[in-house]
């Protein structure tokens, strides 16, 4: 993150000026050639200095306006900005998963070295012996609030020291705005609690749970009456490019997918009504209304919002290539 200074106060990005920054120190300019290009794209409101101070996401581009290659959010909005996308208002609820580290990057309340209880009574749990850093979960809570980032919830997860928080529904691009937002003020503020957040889609090896990002998704037609037909046609699409999904759908996500702990196999695509063991669950309620909204399953922790939200719309909404 870097600070800029404004003579005023700003509501809108497009009252922003565009800044830059050394390519070369991140690899993602050469030296000879460095500056990258900031392009703000959306505002929250500051929860670390409040009053007029905000937060903006940018996307980064070459001095000649070319999205360099780590500016996914580019491609993202070209296709929530496609007619036919726009007009199916595509929701999103991201179920973002994460684990909370000591210094010594091993799971927070896990004995030094050591491993503590089975899994079990960690889920949603209470007491010191089973939650493990809910200071923390709720300072984020509060700053998202603040920030005005759509946050929806907060639980704990099935592996102790394993944490999420929900965010949506919100509505195309805005969701990979809100979760890199969201992950920005988790950073910061575990920054200020002396404890590492991982997104490690399977941060221990062996009988422990993996973390995921968890995609809910509708569009204006599943919504409608006759919905579960047309997600039954999305869900197809998504078998059909299973292997794609997968590729683009977070680093590591082979150790998480293995078809344990509440996983598919990363090898073969599922689909089930209130199944947690399937790549794509259909919730009770849809399948009893006949309408609603899916899960896709399969996304890991560290996946890029705007890539995962952008291909799902692009899969199920636009015809294939």
């Amino acid at each position: 993150s870097v600070l800029q200074t404004l003579p005023g106060p700003v509501t809108n990005p497009s009252e922003l000026p565009k800044w830059n920054y050394d390519g070369s120190s991140t690899n993602q300019a050469p030296g000879d050639d460095s500056e990258v290009i900031l392009y703000p794209r959306a505002i929250f409101k500051d929860p670390f200095r409040k009053g007029n101070n905000i937060l903006v996401i940018c996307d980064s581009y070459t001095p000649a306006g070319e999205p360099i290659p780590t500016n996914k959010r580019a491609k993202a909005a070209e296709i929530f900005s496609n007619p036919d996308v726009e007009a199916e208002e595509p929701w999103f609820g991201i179920e973002q998963e994460y684990t909370l580290l000591t210094m010594s990057k091993w799971p927070l309340g896990w004995p030094e070295n050591g491993y503590p209880g089975p899994q079990g009574p960690y889920y949603c749990g209470n007491g010191a012996d089973k939650a493990f850093g809910r200071d923390i979960v709720d300072a984020h809570y509060k700053a998202c609030l603040y920030a005005g980032i759509n946050i929806s919830g907060i639980n704990g997860e099935v592996m102790p020291g394993q944490w999420e928080f929900q965010v949506g529904p919100s509505v195309g691009i805005s969701a990979g705005d809100e979760v890199w937002a969201a992950r920005y003020i988790l950073e910061r503020i575990t920054e200020i609690a002396g404890v590492v957040v991982s997104f490690d889609p399977k941060p221990v090896p062996g009988d422990w749970n993996g973390a995921g990002a968890h995609t809910n998704y509708s569009t204006k037609s599943m919504r409608g009456d006759g919905g579960i037909d047309v997600i039954n046609a999305a869900i197809e699409k998504l078998e059909a490019r299973h292997t794609e999904h997968i590729a683009a759908y977070g680093e590591g996500n082979e150790r998480r997918l293995t078809g344990n702990h509440e996983t598919a196999s990363i090898n073969q695509f599922t689909w089930g009504v209130a199944n947690r063991g399937a790549s794509v669950r259909i919730g009770r309620d849809t399948e009893k209304q006949g309408k609603g909204y899916f899960e896709d399953r399969r996304p890991a922790s560290n996946m890029d919002p705007y890539v995962v939200t952008s291909m799902i719309a692009e899969t199920t909404i636009l015809p294939a290539a």
